[in-house]
């Protein structure tokens, strides 16, 4: 085990703060990660999830969760957090690992006043006078009369190409309607009560008796009904953010979970939230999906000199990608400035261009350089030597064989699923995922409580070059020649490859199973704008 200096620790900026790349991970959320994207919030991915469904009773479905719209306080209005109306929000998904989608799940957007689109007016001496707030009196499960504004989303599903492909439009449940209301953002106590008030009001809403909508997919077949959430949620992701930047103002060894650390710990974000049966998404493939979510908009957007509250904008033109996701990070600390444009507007397909960001690394180097700039540290250098990243590249590029690899092979970015691997209960969870034997955790796929912080800074210092809680070669024991042999021919070189391959990095920031909700859509009720 080595020990970091003041010096050094001081110093590791990147390093504790990065991420694990081959595809992925990162120690921080993915967050105005392009510097394009910080002009553009509302179309901004934060976090994407893809797991087996662990609500008792629902273990033949899947659960698919597209966060947007970063650094939400809950304080912020009087406008809050809507989406984009003219975006299109979209998740996919590739089922037979040609890095091309087979199923798309796209949702849109529609803003609109009540009163013909006039909104509330008050009577002010002998005018009436519309109002500037959303709401102009309490909102409840049983009186949303003074709501100001109504927010609802369509969901389109499109089988094939996401632009050329065949699209059917999901529906209600009940009613056959193809809109879903989404519901007002927790703008504080007053206006809509506790926490217990505001789940009331969202399920009110709904045709499920709970937050979420029951749907009918039928491109799904006979297994069409479904599960969808949108709306604000607390924002899932922790991260010790503000001492990750500051040079890493921490120490990755010694350094406690505690959710002081947590830098989102007091943010909201907006969920898309999806349930669906685990065939709908298979195909004819081995079982195995990779899934993705992108946000795209209009090529041409031309402001309204005159805009009014429904055309502030004219936009037209071909969607233009403008925001992408897969694995946790990539993009923020992982994939070159110069390039990080460029990626949030590329598909899984043409990942060949990036792949020098995963085969070779920056991060261990930049690792090496502040905690061991004179080698007096494991010999020479601390980072993985085994170049290039066939570790790095099976976990997040081409899946692990007999785990989460497709049915054909394609390096690409996305995260992949297998659907065959029986879900962990909430409770009996490991955050570390498959690392610590959890097989059901990331990186086969990726759940709310998996820590891919502590994972990413792990793993691209080489732990899957080392052995794994799982009795791989069936001697009766888990021990280090559990070994996935990522790194090497045989266990010993697989090892030797990654010299601090076992140190426990962390960011001190908690996050695990136990923080997050049993049941569909499993992220917590949002914090309140104001509470009294």
């Amino acid at each position: 085990m080595f020990k970091f200096t003041t010096r050094k620790q001081h110093m590791l900026f990147v390093s504790a703060a990065v991420t694990l790349l081959s595809g992925s991970i990162a120690v921080a959320s993915s967050h105005r990660e392009a510097p394009y994207i910080t002009q553009n919030p509302k179309v901004d991915a934060t976090d994407f999830y893809l797991f087996n469904s662990y609500e008792p009773g629902r273990e033949d479905y899947v659960t698919l969760i597209a966060n947007y719209v970063p650094l939400q306080d809950g304080y912020g209005g009087p406008n809050y957090f809507t989406m984009d109306q003219n975006a299109a929000y979209e998740i996919h998904v590739d089922n037979d690992g040609d890095a091309l989608e087979d199923i798309t799940f796209r949702f849109t957007f529609d803003n609109a006043l009540p009163a013909d689109g006039e909104g509330a007016a008050l009577a002010i001496g002998d005018q009436q006078v519309a109002v500037p707030l959303k709401a102009v009196g309490s909102i409840s499960e049983n009186d949303q009369s003074a709501a100001n504004f109504a927010e609802s989303f369509s969901l389109s599903v499109i089988e094939g190409d996401r632009r050329s492909g065949t699209m059917t439009m999901a529906t209600d449940g009940s009613s056959g309607a193809t809109t879903f209301v989404k519901p007002f953002d927790y703008i504080g106590t007053k206006t809509l009560g506790s926490a217990e008030d505001y789940t009331r009001y969202v399920s009110s809403l709904t045709n499920s008796g709970n937050v979420f909508h029951n749907a009918d997919i039928a491109a799904c077949g006979s297994a069409s009904a479904a599960r969808v959430f949108v709306g604000q949620r607390k924002e899932s992701f922790a991260v010790n953010l503000g001492r990750t930047f500051d040079l890493i103002n921490l120490d990755p060894i010694n350094v406690e979970d505690n959710v002081s650390n947590d830098d989102l710990a007091d943010k909201n974000i907006t969920t898309i939230a999806l349930e669906v049966h685990k065939s709908c998404l298979t195909g004819s493939g081995n079982g195995v999906v990779g899934a993705w979510t992108t946000a795209s908009k209009p090529q041409i957007s031309i402001l309204n000199p005159t805009g009014t509250f429904e055309t502030p904008e004219v936009a037209g033109g071909a969607w233009t990608q403008v925001s992408r996701l897969g694995n946790p990070l990539v993009n923020e600390v992982v994939i070159g400035l110069k390039d990080k444009n460029l990626f949030n507007g590329s598909e899984p397909k043409d990942d060949g261009q990036f792949a020098t960001y995963v085969t070779h690394p920056t991060l261990p180097a930049i690792i090496n350089a502040v905690f061991n700039g004179n080698g007096e540290l494991s010999g020479d250098s601390i980072a993985p030597i085994n170049l290039p990243r066939g570790d790095l590249v099976a976990a997040f590029l081409t899946g692990v064989e007999g785990v989460t690899q497709m049915s054909n092979v394609t390096a690409s970015e996305m995260i992949r699923l297998n659907t065959g691997i029986a879900a962990t209960a909430r409770d009996e969870q490991s955050n570390l995922g498959v690392a610590a034997g959890d097989l059901a955790g990331f990186p086969n796929g990726r759940r709310p409580g998996d820590d891919v912080v502590d994972l990413a800074l792990r793993a691209v210092m080489g732990a899957f070059c080392h052995g794994i809680a799982v009795d791989l070669n069936a001697d009766g024991n888990v021990d280090d020649q559990d070994n996935l042999l990522l790194c090497g021919a045989t266990a010993e070189q697989s090892r030797a490859s990654a010299p601090v391959g076992t140190v426990a990095f962390r960011d001190g920031a908690p996050q695990n199973s136990q923080q997050f909700m049993n049941a569909f859509p499993y992220l917590n009720t949002p914090l309140p704008g104001s509470s009294n």
